[in-house]
């Protein structure tokens, strides 16, 4: 396939890497809007925000592609955070939150100008991060099926553990302990940390 950098010599790389990313701005600020304007929700309430497929989303064989669908959850967890109250917390302690690890199944795909809906719940926490559970849907169907593991880092430096986010949240963590399948999932995906080093040696 012939690199569209070489058929406009003009752009440059350094300028798609700005530009390709825009088009997901004005749906991130669309998804703040709502999480401001719909109502509240407590932490484990199942949270339902609305999307449709544009042009923007789909790959070559004219379906949503499957990357975007991990670009799109993003835009309804940030929709959850807010009306959850977590957004403002964040914002108090000077917390944001990174992914960790995720992992996705898809069903159907979904085409172009269709609507859909994401659902998005807690599941739990261990001792380093919060999980979080997202479902495509399109009539009630899943349509594809997602989980996250979410990171709370400090914008001074070093993690937030989970029980200093139950303190601060005002909810015990140790309630709600993962499920032991997600527990194996997240030990079996872990990376060492940033302090140890990671070489790539391929056995």
């Amino acid at each position: 396939m012939t690199d569209k950098t070489e058929c406009h010599p003009k752009i440059r790389q350094p300028q798609l890497a700005r530009i390709m990313p825009m088009h997901m701005l004005p749906r991130i600020l669309f998804h703040i809007f709502r999480g401001r304007t719909k109502s509240k929700l407590g932490l484990f309430d199942v949270a339902k925000a609305r999307f449709r497929v544009w042009p923007t989303d789909l790959d070559i064989l004219v379906h949503m592609n499957n990357g975007k669908y991990l670009s799109v959850l993003d835009s309804a967890r940030i929709e959850y955070t807010i009306r959850s109250g977590f957004w403002d917390i964040f914002k108090q302690q000077g917390w944001y939150t990174v992914v960790g690890a995720q992992t996705i199944s898809y069903r159907k795909s979904l085409d172009p100008f269709q609507k859909f809906s994401i659902e998005t719940r807690v599941i739990g926490f261990d001792e380093r991060a919060c999980y979080i559970e997202q479902r495509f849907l399109r009539k009630g169907e899943i349509y594809a099926r997602a989980y996250i593991q979410a990171r709370i880092l400090r914008k001074s430096g070093g993690t937030v553990s989970m029980q200093e986010l139950g303190e601060v949240g005002n909810f015990d963590v140790t309630a709600h302990p993962i499920p032991k399948e997600l527990a194996a999932w997240a030990n079996a995906v872990r990376l060492p940390s940033t302090r140890t080093p990671a070489p790539s040696i391929w056995d």
